[in-house]
């Protein structure tokens, strides 16, 4: 199975959006999107148990193009070994890998042959502290592995902290491509409403906000922000775009998906598939800026 060709993208700041009235709040979209996040949102209650447990990396013995069916060489036809790049996934807050119980399970699928998830500590105070503890379960993944870099899946809280140390960590060296699924990169407006330590750091122009957008030159890490216009959590909306000058960031716009339901979002899957297998074209940032883009995804 191809991947579906990459829409066209804009380079302007942020996507003139209408605002939404009584009218449309009750649109069948919306109102089908609701739906799908609350029924997400039941189903993960219940798997939220057997993701308690730091899973082990398991490698997949398939070396050889022959080994995999021929949808799945389709997708890797143009860099065959790049289904074999070690990919982990990163929760987001109060939350564990179960959430992406569907994605993990769709990349094997797709032909990834090393898909993890890592659950990081949930009594984390700091985003500065998680990032030094992702940074160190990406050493061992490469010292099992065998490969130098790697790509990351962060939902949420688990994007930021990806992103915090690729910026503030040295952590580019290793993370190849970041793909961020509902990250509030310039915080979130319900960070006002808990109090916690680690929450406070969400607020919008908090200092870890501020060490983010400061210069970030030479950045090897490829980083896609998809984000909704329907994200509960994530407010405003587009708060969940990756907007820094010196990332080059490709920012995925999708349409009446709440903020559980984008791990499992059949959109959200083929573009994170497409993004990983490099067929979609992301910035590395060099001496010179090159513009933000958007690219909406029905």
């Amino acid at each position: 199975m191809r991947p579906a060709p990459s829409p066209d993208s804009h380079t302007a700041a942020v996507p003139t959006v209408a605002p939404r009235g009584l009218r449309s709040l009750c649109s069948p979209a919306v109102v089908a999107g609701g739906l799908t996040e609350l029924a997400w949102l039941g189903a993960h209650v219940l798997m939220y148990p057997l993701g308690a447990r730091t899973e082990t990396l398991r490698l997949d013995p398939r070396i050889r193009p022959g080994a995999v069916p021929l949808s799945v060489r389709a997708l890797f036809g143009d860099d065959p070994l790049a289904a074999r790049t070690p990919v982990l996934l990163v929760h987001g807050l109060i939350d564990n890998r179960s959430v992406f119980t569907v994605m993990q399970r769709n990349l094997r699928r797709r032909g990834f042959t090393h898909v993890c998830s890592w659950n990081y500590s949930p009594l984390s105070t700091d985003i500065a502290r998680a990032a030094r503890d992702l940074g160190e379960h990406i050493e061992n993944i490469c010292a099992q592995t065998g490969y130098d870099r790697i790509h990351v899946v962060g939902h949420s809280l688990g994007g930021l902290i990806a992103r915090y140390l690729v910026q503030r960590q040295g952590g580019d060296r290793r993370i190849d491509t970041l793909v961020t699924l509902g990250t509030p990169h310039q915080g979130s407006r319900w960070a006002h409403v808990v109090p916690t330590p680690l929450v406070r750091q969400l607020r919008p122009g908090s200092p870890v906000y501020q060490e983010l957008d400061e210069p970030a030159p030479a950045c090897r890490t490829r980083i896609t922000a998809i984000y909704s216009d329907m994200d509960q959590v994530v407010l405003p909306t587009h708060s969940g775009r990756c907007d820094h000058p010196d990332l080059g960031a490709r920012n995925v716009l999708v349409r009446g998906v709440g903020h559980t339901t984008l791990p499992v979002h059949r959109a959200v899957l083929d573009e994170v598939a497409a993004t990983l297998a490099g067929h979609r074209a992301a910035s590395v940032m060099g001496a010179s800026a090159a513009p933000t883009t958007t690219t909406a995804v029905a």
